[in-house]
């Protein structure tokens, strides 16, 4: 199982939601390699979102700091 057999089917089209398809996923079929393979997979999304997030977060503090904070 590659990554690319794992997010077969997981689309983010309009209306579909890929975490609910996700968590509705039989895991009884797998083995105990491939749920480890899973696992990683979801270890390294999750790593890349937090990675996301935390630079959003420094280029809103890095304008927040240039042009003042918005927020009303």
């Amino acid at each position: 199982m590659d990554e690319d057999d794992f997010t077969t089917g997981f689309t983010a089209a309009k209306g579909d939601d890929v975490l609910a398809q996700l968590a509705k996923t039989d895991l009884d079929p797998l083995s105990i390699d491939e749920l480890n393979e899973r696992v990683a997979a979801l270890k390294a999304e999750i790593t890349r979102c937090e990675a996301h997030r935390d630079n959003a977060s420094s280029h809103r503090l890095a304008a927040e700091a240039l042009f003042g904070n918005k927020k009303s």
